[in-house]
Order: structure tokens, then sequence, then C-alpha cells
């Protein structure tokens, strides 16, 4: 049996992290066409790039295209996918059947699978998608799994289901709530995330007195999703018959990508090692709320009886702070080479977590910059600094502490 692992990768440093902490493949974004339009996301010069790195490792890379598009928007559409199978891009993921139809007349060699926000729900279109040429179909997150399972057996292409990551309170993502309130319309990647706001109750006749929707004074978040997570049902989700197994979070940071994609690698491949066996393990848990996240639900996939929504506060929690990425470690001195992410200093407890090996805990008991001088802490952006580390460590392992 083989599942892929597919990771979010905002920027060039978050495809690398995904990749080296797991990920089979990745997923990015263009400067356009795509639905982040607020990402750092990547120059042609850049995709180029990332389809070396990662196609150097023996992985795949997926463009995101999946905006509904504006005739003006078809022109520049058709040199940019021409552009993207040149690159040598695995596959791009299209909502828009325009975009579709345009990306099978202008390609030879691109995948084209169908994102998530085509809101396919049923057999019958899976199967249509599937005869018009598309090779993997991005499912509705609104799906059971017994619905899925039904879909897989009377379909037969590749499947493809979110498993970890937020959530959007509209079907599929097709929100137009953004639009109608701000004028930035969330397909077309301009999402200004509204259901996240705290709203209250207005009568007509009386403006300027505004209503709490519950009996407290912090207002209420109402259309506030919690996050998914599937990692306590991964059995029932590769027992599914699904190909990819997919994380959202091409906004996140680097510690979310390497922090989630490893914890999903490690379940998987316990998994597939011995199925009979597998369970999920408490520090697979822990490591999922040490990166910025909402309470989590297992959503439409399995029930938990339990509400999907956040009433109370829209603001991420997380249990540690990402301190720094390892440039380089100098074996014989025992000295990491860190790159600053985070405020960190002298006498500061600090753990490394590591692309492969285990994650260990120490204390920082002497810090030097780039010119060997003694410092006591490490307050700019960047900034590179030297830490005597008391085990080897990982080139990209992620320094954290506790919060």
């Amino acid at each position: 049996m083989s599942i892929e692992l597919l990771a979010p990768a905002g920027n060039f440093e978050k495809l690398q992290a995904a990749l080296i902490y797991g990920a089979d493949a990745v997923y990015i974004g263009g400067k356009n066409f795509n639905l982040r339009a607020y990402g750092d996301n990547f120059s042609e010069e850049e995709i180029i790039q990332a389809v070396d790195f990662t196609h150097k490792l023996g992985k795949k890379i997926y463009v995101t295209v999946n905006i509904f598009a504006n005739n003006a928007d078809l022109d520049e559409l058709a040199a940019y996918l021409k552009f993207l199978d040149d690159a040598g891009v695995d596959a791009v993921l299209i909502s828009d059947l325009g975009v579709f139809t345009l990306a099978k007349e202008v390609t030879k060699n691109l995948d084209i699978h169908v994102s998530t926000q085509a809101n396919v729900t049923n057999y019958r279109e899976v199967n249509f998608f599937h005869q018009l040429g598309a090779s993997r179909i991005v499912l509705a997150r609104e799906l059971t799994r017994d619905e899925i399972l039904e879909i897989k057996s009377k379909s037969d292409v590749e499947l493809e289901i979110f498993v970890h990551g937020a959530m959007c309170i509209s079907y599929s993502g097709r929100c137009y709530l953004s639009h109608y309130l701000t004028g930035r319309s969330g397909n077309r990647g301009e999402c200004t995330h509204s259901c996240r706001w705290k709203y209250s109750l207005v009568e007509d006749k009386r403006p300027d007195e505004k209503f709490s929707v519950e009996e407290d004074k912090r207002g209420a978040y109402v259309m506030n999703s919690k996050d998914l997570c599937l990692l306590p049902c991964l059995d029932k989700v590769i027992d599914s018959g699904v190909t990819s197994l997919k994380i959202e979070g091409r906004m996140k940071s680097v510690n979310y990508v390497a922090g989630v994609v490893k914890t999903y690698r490690r379940a998987i491949d316990a998994y597939l090692e011995n199925p009979a066996a597998f369970k999920i393990l408490p520090e697979w848990i822990d490591e999922l709320d040490k990166v910025a996240h909402r309470p989590y639900t297992t959503g439409f996939f399995v029930s938990d009886g339990k509400p999907t929504e956040i009433y109370d506060t829209s603001k991420p929690k997380r249990t540690s702070e990402f301190l720094g990425i390892v440039r380089e470690f100098d074996a014989d001195k025992m000295l990491a080479t860190i790159e600053q992410r985070g405020k960190f200093e002298v006498g500061q407890n600090v753990e490394f977590f590591q692309p492969h090996d285990k994650t260990f805990a120490q204390k920082i008991s002497v810090m030097f910059d780039e010119e060997g001088q003694e410092i006591l802490s490490a307050p700019h952006a960047q900034q590179i600094v030297k830490i005597p580390v008391d085990k080897p460590v990982e080139i990209f392992s992620l320094m954290r502490c506790n919060v």
C-alpha cells in the first residue's frame, strides 16, 4: 500500500521543511491564479528552483491554479499553464471548468487534480471529472468516511482528502462573505477571513446599539470553525482507500509545517508497518499541540458529537514558541549555528526538534555572534548565533521553547 503525504509550501523555505521532514509531495502557489493571494507564493524563477529541489529528492510538486477565472484572466492563464508544463510541475489543482479545459488544450504533460473548491461530493461527479481527463480528485471536506468508501468503490481515479488544518465555515470554501463585506473575494484568493470576526446584532431602528449574540461581553464568533485533525482516526482514513492525505496551511509557519508533517509521517509509517498493532502515541498529540492551532475536530469524517465551531475566541493557541533554525553543525566543537526567528537568551531552556532524530532538550549555557563574541541574547530577526549543544543536531532542526 502506498499513501502520499501532501504538505503545504507557502515559500521556498517551507517547501524545504515539508520535504525534509517527510512529505512525499508539496503544493505551492504562483504569484497569481491561486486562492492564497496574500501568501509569499512563488515567482516563475522560484517555481523552477522548487521543481528542481523537489525532483532531486524523488518527490512531487503540485501548483494551485484554483481561482474562479474571469474572461480577462484567460490569455495570461494560458501562458502560465504552458510555463508550468515546461517547468516540469507534476500537476495543477484546478476548480474552474473553463481553466480545466484550457489546461487540457495548452499543456502536454501536466496532470490535472480537481481542487476541493469544485465541491466534488459523489461518485458520478468523480467519474465525470475522470472522463474529462482528471488524474486525481480532491474531495469536499464535508464527506463522511462512509461516503468516501462508496465513492472509492464506484470509481477508478486517485482520491485526495484533507486530514489536518484550518477549515472554512462555507461549503468547500465557496464563500462570498468576504467579498460582500469588504470587496475582497475568497474565490479570487483575497479572503479577509470574515468568518473569524466577532459579531453582534444590530436592530434596524437602533443602528447605534449593538447586541451581543450571546450573553457575554466579548461578543460571539458564530462562524469560527475549529481546525481539522484526523490523526485520531488515521487508520480509518487510510483504510478508506484514498491516495493522498493533505495538510492545509500555505499561510502557516515553518514550525507548523515541520511539526505537522513529521507527526503524520511517523503515524503513517507506523500504521503501514503493522496495521494490527497501530495506536496513536501521546507524543504525536503533544506535537500537534505545539504548533499554532484552534481546538481540533474530526469534522465530517467521523463525528464525535461535539460542536465544530468555537464561540468564545478566534485566536489560535500553541504550547511552544519557534526560536530558530539550525543552519550548520560543527561535530568537532558540538556547535550549532542558529538563524534566529524569535528572541532567546543565555540560561533559557530550549528543545531541538529534528527532521529524523528524536527531539532533545537542553539549557543555553553560552552564545556567540558571527564574529565569535560572547553575547547574552539574540533579539534581532534572523540573527546568526552559535550555541554549544549537548547532542549532535541535524541541519534544519528547529529550536523551540515551551510557552
